[in-house]
């Protein structure tokens, strides 16, 4: 009777075991990251999760930003050649294509030469994971882009040292097959009330406040995307509408934009992408496949 409880309880562990192992993340290994140009990291587990679409709009619906998307285009396009690349940090207005313009750079590069590049995504929260992560790409010959969306640290928040180290200093340094790309609302990465209090109580205040900005010094393109006039929004409304083949003249589109924007108290390409999905909802048009 005992023995047949016992067997019992490891059948059920083993049934338990198997459910576990179909759900985890598939364990990181070179030839697992040949299968997919796009990853997201899960640090807790060490796993990379695979993208199959990357969730984007294309680089042609970039607009307002052209100066910014040739110099982020340049870098990637230099990197998955080979040649020498920078780290980049892309930072401002909220809604203005910051993670977009990541996002579509990695997906001409891959039209132009495919799996050229492989995006990974790590979270904010997981960036002390990041040593790992960087151990598990360098023994590929893949060439990675690892990118944080929303990156920003607290006044108390020590994770920007390691991330310091890891981007310039360490006795291994970065890999050669990997850039980092991040995005942030702020400039210095830090809340600006951080950086006046360690000016202001600093036993020596510059080299605090030096201290808590060197970190965008790590990034050697540092870009800055600013909010969008109303000839900009309107053009972005443009271009969606273009893409979508939306039914409406062009100024009747306009003045609805504007009357959008109004309500919503901004102008950006995130609220013209709005504006042009409930439009096309309310019009019926058909979306067109990715």
């Amino acid at each position: 009777m005992e023995l047949g409880w016992m067997e019992q309880l490891a059948e059920h562990t083993a049934r338990i075991a198997a459910a576990l192992d179909r759900i985890a993340p598939m364990p990181p290994t070179s030839e697992w990251l040949s299968q997919a140009d796009a990853f997201v990291w899960q640090g807790d587990s060490g796993g990379l999760v695979p993208v199959a679409q990357v969730a984007g709009v294309p680089l042609g619906l970039l607009r307002g930003i052209e100066r910014q998307t040739r110099l982020v285009l340049e870098n990637t396009r230099h990197f998955a050649a080979g040649r020498p690349a920078n780290n980049v940090m892309i930072w401002g207005a909220r809604g203005m294509g910051k993670s977009s313009l990541v996002k579509a750079a990695h997906d001409a590069v891959n039209r132009e030469t495919p799996h050229a590049l492989v995006l990974v995504e790590i979270q904010r929260d997981e960036l002390t994971t990041l040593p790992r992560l960087l151990a598990l790409l360098r023994a590929s010959d893949r060439r990675f882009l690892v990118f944080c969306d929303d990156l920003s640290f607290e006044s108390q928040d020590a994770d920007y040292k390691s991330l310091k180290s890891v981007l310039d200093g360490g006795i291994m340094g970065r890999p050669s097959n990997v850039l980092f790309y991040a995005t942030s609302n702020r400039r210095h990465l830090m809340p600006r009330d951080a950086v006046e209090n360690e000016s202001g109580s600093a036993l020596n205040p510059h080299e605090a406040v030096e201290e808590k900005v060197s970190l965008s010094d790590r990034f050697g393109l540092w870009i800055g995307l600013h909010g969008a006039g109303q000839d900009i929004y309107l053009a972005i409304v443009d271009a969606y509408a273009e893409a979508r083949a939306i039914p409406v003249a062009r100024e009747t589109l306009h003045r609805r934009a504007v009357q959008w924007a109004l309500e919503r108290g901004s102008r950006s390409g995130r609220v013209a992408a709005q504006f042009i999905d409930a439009l096309t909802a309310e019009l019926a048009v058909e979306t067109p496949s990715p």
